[in-house]
């Protein structure tokens, strides 16, 4: 089985396999999931020092930010799959 491969921004790239979502860090349940990812030592800051945009929750329970927009990250994904993932209009 090939490991797929991601790139979230400036060279950093997550396994696509152990991704469970990709949300934007607006709301304040994101804000408190970073936080309490800091403190215990899983969160994972892929932004090169710019702003986070975007928040991937990792099946191990890693939390990883990136600076690119969940969207650009999503099609990055469908890129990857092929024409059968469904995106939903908004």
């Amino acid at each position: 089985m090939k490991t797929r491969l991601i790139n979230i921004g400036f060279g950093n790239i997550i396994s696509a396999d152990r991704v469970i979502a990709i949300v934007s860090p607006e709301s304040a349940p994101i804000k408190r999931l970073m936080q309490e990812a800091k403190g215990k030592g899983t969160l994972i800051a892929s932004t090169c020092g710019r702003r986070t945009r975007a928040i991937v929750v990792m099946d191990s329970g890693h939390i990883v930010l990136s600076a690119l927009q969940p969207e650009t990250i999503a099609n990055r994904f469908a890129e990857k799959e092929g024409p059968h993932i469904h995106r939903d209009k908004e």
